[in-house]
């Protein structure tokens, strides 16, 4: 394959950001970086220059909620009971339709990889499909078609939740979710294979869902992957464990030998002291998702206690809300203003890097301008109403998903002036969508 130049007037490198880069690719990497260089026959973007953006939490078919779930109240409880309705209605090709789409609505947004935390892996009544990993595969195939990579985060789901007297069995559409055992998801999880575009890792959903016993099995099956697992994302959840096990779910999953660098503890929003300094000790990703934590009213995360304990930080749009990566990344900070009355607890850099956090989803070698990486390159232009007169640096705080121009995965252009190579995002999630609701 022949090399490629490409050409930023500002560009975000591992030093901060700098001026005139001209970026070398070949083969799907960076074969130089080099600043202060003049554009030559370079082809160039406009705006600010940024690593591909990396949502490390989502759940692609809740994409079909938004804007259907606010016309009542309640909580996180009474939403979940309008996201079941949903799933009972999902199939392969559905999930494959809608998929493809909100991962094209990520493309779009500058996200070149997402971990897909999936659970919904059988038929409605809890009956494998004739190929058991049928839904998992339209999850590969949605993120090939959308041109972005993948990280198939495989969950467990054992239990329908957790109070003091200990775990409640499936119900309902949560059937399934299940495979009846550790092992049995276990062997699913072995066959899907990795491929060129895709890691496969596992999850567990929560506590809730995953009894203690089980646990061990998990550590193993984790083992040299990707682990993720939803964390306190409720002051419910904690009581229960608490009530049930004597310890908080940070300290179960601590005792259980499951924290650790390769393990991202998504929302993680209620923790105790005691559980931050675990989560820091043990390097495991904090995965804040702000936009839907305060759409479900589930509550502000201690990001800055985390990062300051040693936890990394990444991001997820989780339930789609919003997908903007940049929103995300912003509400990091806003979310602490509120929380302390003081600016600054993050400035762009910090933002940025975990919007551009790789690691937790088993792509190391993504989300660095630098020679070697991954060609991933997210132009996000300064000439739109929302972004003109804004400094370079300080961008984060002012663009948004809609700024996006140009979006480059492994080298290959996906987007272009701000237009997907699949034509009119839209109209496919208009589709998919509807087709969803039509008989609801």
């Amino acid at each position: 394959m022949s090399a490629t130049r490409w050409h930023a007037a500002y560009a975000w490198l591992p030093g901060g950001l700098a001026r005139n880069v001209t970026f070398e690719v070949e083969d799907g990497r960076f074969t130089s970086v080099t600043p202060g260089a003049e554009a030559g026959g370079a082809r160039r973007l406009p705006g600010v220059v940024l690593p591909g953006l990396a949502n490390a939490h989502s759940h692609a078919f809740h994409r079909a909620l938004r804007g259907r779930t606010h016309d009542r109240g309640g909580d996180f409880w009474t939403w979940r009971e309008r996201m079941y309705g949903l799933a009972r209605r999902l199939d392969p090709d559905g999930y494959l339709a809608l998929a493809r789409a909100t991962y094209a609505e990520m493309a779009l947004a500058g996200i070149t990889c997402v971990g897909e935390f999936h659970y919904l892996h059988h038929g409605p009544d809890g009956t494998p499909y004739d190929d058991r990993n049928a839904m998992g595969e339209a999850l590969r195939q949605a993120a090939a078609d959308a041109g972005i990579r993948l990280t198939l985060l495989d969950t467990l789901y054992l239990a329908g939740g957790l109070t003091a007297r200990g775990h409640v069995p499936l119900e309902g559409p949560q059937r399934r979710y299940g495979d009846g055992d550790v092992e049995s998801w276990a062997g699913r999880v072995a066959d899907l294979p990795p491929s060129p575009g895709t890691r496969v890792g596992v999850a567990v959903h929560s506590v809730r869902a995953v009894p203690r016993e089980a646990l061990a099995g998990v550590a193993e099956t984790a083992a040299g992957r990707p682990l993720h697992v939803h964390l306190s994302e409720q002051p419910a959840e904690n009581e229960a464990c608490e009530g049930f096990y004597g310890l908080s779910p940070t300290g179960l999953l601590e005792a259980e030998g499951l924290l650790g660098p390769m393990t991202t503890a998504v929302h993680a929003t209620h923790l105790l002291e005691r559980d931050i300094a675990a989560l820091g000790r043990a390097r495991t990703t904090a995965c804040l998702c702000p936009t839907t934590e305060r759409d479900l009213a589930d509550g502000i995360g201690p990001a800055r206690a985390l990062r300051d304990a040693g936890a990394p930080l990444s991001l997820g749009s989780d339930q789609h809300a919003v997908i903007d990566l940049l929103e995300e990344a912003r509400a990091l900070e806003m979310h602490e203003r509120l929380h302390t009355l003081r600016r600054g607890s993050f400035g762009p850099g910090d933002l940025l890097g975990a919007a551009t956090a790789h690691d937790g989803l088993g792509w190391p070698d993504a989300g660095r301008l630098e020679p070697g990486a991954r060609a991933d390159l997210v132009a996000v232009r300064l000439d739109t109403p929302r972004t003109a007169g804004v400094a370079p640096d300080q961008m984060v705080f002012a663009a948004t998903a809609a700024d996006v121009d140009t979006v480059i995965v492994d080298g290959r252009v996906v987007v272009a002036e701000g237009r997907h190579v699949l034509g009119d995002v839209a109209s496919l999630l208009s589709a998919a969508v509807e087709s969803l609701w039509e008989h609801a």
